[in-house]
């Protein structure tokens, strides 16, 4: 800060000592850059507004000053839909560099997500992200250098661990956090994910074999959609809509859900600082382009606690929770007596922060950032890597690499196509 900026900055702090008790909107430049008085509204720029980017356009506290988009479709059509002198950009990079943005919402195909938060972070932006957090492994660990080497405030944009109910559960995650730690189930625990306890794998988001090569359409720049992904030729199954049934850029109905039905129960395990350290698939052998199903997908903890997500789901009575000494099923439903009333007696999860805005304004760590985001989505890239690989895994939790396994952990960190590269945290050595 210049000298004449420091005069100002003391002049006004003065004045509002001055005042007392009185009410002030602090206006941010005077008490510096990066400073958010908790009196302002926040600023946002959407990457990325062609589906999820468009629904979080109005969010309470929040005004859109930016928008960008690779397609030029999208970007006139929410520009129009916004109005009041929305900036548009092609690459993000220009929007990241506008001072006027406090929030970065990064709603694009997975594939971008990393380089952008990476390039948010080191820009001095918070951070909003659609699920899941990253495509690789690699990506995530990088995250998680920019984020905190910047001190930024990251979100992943899935709520279940705090708020709403948890699809076919009929409450919210927090009895099911309660009655984990009280023990009345036993331990270690099994969780199951599928269809017959609430959860749809939406196998739907599966890849063609045999896309046809069309020409590009004039709107679309496919070569920077595609970004750090291996060139492939245009067809409009891989873009847009449809981009989850390839590998290049999601993995099918586990990358779309994966992270929603997880993260939760990796929240109620009480799993936020570890993860699994074996990974069995169970599918057909998979396509080396197209994302194909699976029929189960079986995830070890050190501990003995498993997930398992079940993609047939053939036993119409399956539990959500088995444990030694009881059993939860969907609907919140229970083999263990009075339930109800005895969660009622026990003491409620620590709180957490759960309004994005009061994480930037305060500077709090969002509920679910971009550490226990980080362990989530490592489950959803330890699933798709054991479905390519089409074999089990061990993985480490320590070091997150897969032991004695170069096959493998050449795929937490696949190489990107050039020019793209991971940026290095402007204060860490690359």
């Amino acid at each position: 800060m210049h000298s004449s900026e420091n005069k100002s900055r003391r002049r006004f702090l003065k004045q509002a000592a001055a005042v007392g008790a009185g009410f002030f909107i602090v206006p941010r430049h005077v008490l510096g850059r990066g400073f958010l008085a908790p009196s302002d509204q926040l600023t946002k720029g959407i990457i990325g507004v062609g589906g999820m980017g468009r629904g979080h356009i109005p969010y309470a506290g929040t005004r859109v000053v930016a928008v960008c988009d690779v397609d030029k479709n999208h970007l006139t059509e929410v520009a129009n839909s916004i109005g009041g002198g929305v900036k548009t950009f092609h690459d993000h990079r220009e929007l990241i560099a506008l001072p006027e943005v406090d929030i970065v919402h990064i709603a694009t195909p997975p594939h971008w997500h990393g380089l952008i938060a990476i390039d948010a972070a080191n820009a001095g932006k918070d951070i909003w992200c659609e699920k899941p957090m990253t495509r690789t492994i690699g990506e995530g660990k990088r995250v998680i250098e920019a984020v905190r080497q910047n001190k930024r405030m990251f979100r992943l944009n899935t709520w279940f661990r705090f708020e709403d109910n948890f699809y076919g559960m009929n409450t919210t995650v927090k009895p099911i956090k309660k009655l984990v730690e009280s023990g009345l189930l036993g331990w270690p625990l099994t969780v199951t994910v599928s269809k017959t306890t609430g959860f749809d794998w939406k196998f739907y988001w599966i890849g063609k074999t045999n896309l046809e090569t069309m020409p590009v359409p004039p709107e679309l720049d496919y070569d920077r959609w595609l970004g750090p992904a291996p060139f492939k030729p245009y067809n409009p199954h891989r873009v847009h809509q449809t981009f989850r049934g390839y590998w290049d850029y999601d993995g099918g109905g586990l990358g779309d859900m994966g992270q929603h039905y997880i993260d939760p129960i990796q929240y109620f395990l009480g799993k936020d600082h570890t993860s699994p350290i074996l990974v069995e698939p169970d599918a057909e052998q998979q396509n080396w382009d197209a994302v194909g199903t699976f029929r189960k997908i079986t995830f070890t903890y050190e501990d003995g606690c498993k997930i398992i997500l079940d993609g047939e789901a053939k036993d119409p009575d399956a539990a959500y929770i088995v444990g030694p000494k009881g059993k939860l099923f969907a609907g919140f439903r229970s083999d263990i007596p009075n339930l109800k009333e005895k969660l009622a007696l026990m003491p409620d999860p620590e709180p957490q922060v759960t309004n994005f805005l009061d994480s930037v304004k305060y500077r709090t760590p969002f509920a679910l950032n971009e550490m226990n985001g980080f362990r989530s989505c490592t489950i959803i890239n330890l699933g798709k890597i054991a479905l390519e690989l089409g074999r089990p895994l061990k993985f480490d939790p320590a070091s997150q690499l897969f032991v004695d396994d170069a096959e493998a952990n050449y795929m937490i960190n696949p190489p990107m196509r050039g020019p793209w590269h991971l940026q290095a945290s402007p204060n860490q050595q690359n």
